[in-house]
């Protein structure tokens, strides 16, 4: 398969790699710096040094020739970047199969990223996501990965997912996008929560505590979107929960240990160097689940820390000292 990856980062870096020994790939970057060093040193040194390129990538900045060239589309930009691509697409006129690999709501508007798409591209386009508990160094390192690929259409879902499928990279289809998408934006906000945890010392029976009611948390609000419940039980679900709240690689479980030392979040963020997803997620899904009269308190708390209306103390404090309620209510 003739397949692009649109983004340069350490994501579209990294598919770029595990896709190559299949389908041929060509990486688009916006950046001419980082174009050359791909295609001169064959390493993306800025977004994801160490790891090296195959020759038969094709890099280039020529957006209009990286997709007309393309069968299957993937964009592998932060949420940030998703609706400014769809819009670059909108303006060619193409009618190829999209997926994405970003993972939040839109800041702002509050939508996830097959809304911002189908209001940009339409919805008679074809398009969906890959989600699950992937990091990429592990993936470009051609570590065993599993996750999930939704899209707007089954059939398109399930043959993206056997095209896709590798030895090292194994690719499950699923119907509910709505559900795989709140799984992969919610889990972030919740690595936060459980790096927070982890940097406080409160123990293992608290990270386990916080995961556990966070996964109900992440449940309730796909329901209420129209999701389907089983989804949260699966590879986009738990899955990249429990990747992302313990795995030392999570970006977003860095921020949370970096509260704990009562960092800002200015200088968090300059730190860590990338995009933290579920910083500018939690805002959103606090707003969602007041619109929507959804019980979300881990979520809530943490963009209270994030605010700077509590620390991280004071909300872990606020939690405890809620009213008893039936576990699965």
């Amino acid at each position: 398969m003739k397949l692009t990856l649109l983004g340069a980062g350490a994501w579209g870096t990294a598919l770029a790699i595990a896709f190559a020994g299949k389908h041929q790939v060509t990486l688009w970057s916006r950046e001419e710096d980082v174009a050359a060093e791909l295609r001169d040193l064959r390493e993306n040194r800025r977004f994801f040094p160490g790891y090296r390129l195959p020759d038969t990538v094709a890099v280039t900045t020529d957006f209009a020739a990286a997709v007309a060239g393309a069968e299957l589309l993937i964009i592998a930009t932060p949420i940030a970047g998703l609706r400014p691509t769809a819009e670059k697409l909108r303006g060619l006129s193409t009618k190829l199969p999209l997926l994405w690999v970003c993972k939040g709501f839109e800041a702002g508007s509050g939508k996830l990223p097959h809304q911002v798409v189908g209001e940009v591209l339409g919805q008679e386009a074809v398009f969906g996501a890959l989600s699950g508990p992937s990091f990429a160094e592990e993936v470009a390192a051609g570590q065993p990965t599993a996750i999930a690929l939704a899209a707007n259409n089954p059939a398109f879902a399930r043959e993206a997912a056997r095209q896709l499928h590798a030895a090292r990279l194994r690719i499950y289809a699923n119907d509910d996008l709505v559900g795989v998408e709140v799984g992969g934006a919610v889990k972030n906000v919740l690595a936060i929560a459980t790096g927070t945890c982890d940097g406080l010392g409160l123990g293992l029976n608290s990270r386990a505590a916080l995961m556990t009611r966070g996964l109900a948390e992440i449940a309730r609000l796909g329901v209420a979107l129209g999701a389907q419940r089983e989804t949260f039980m699966g590879l986009a679900g738990m899955g990249d929960l429990i990747l992302t709240c313990t795995g030392d690689l999570s970006r977003n479980r860095r921020v949370g240990l970096a509260l704990a030392e009562n960092k800002s979040l200015p200088q968090i963020l300059e730190e860590l160097g990338h995009v933290a997803e579920g910083v500018y997620t939690a805002r959103e899904v606090d707003r969602l689940a007041a619109d929507l009269a959804v019980d979300m308190p881990i979520c809530s708390a943490v963009a209270s820390v994030l605010d700077g209306r509590l620390t991280a103390l004071q909300a872990v404090e606020k939690l405890m000292a809620r009213d008893p309620k039936e576990e699965l209510a």
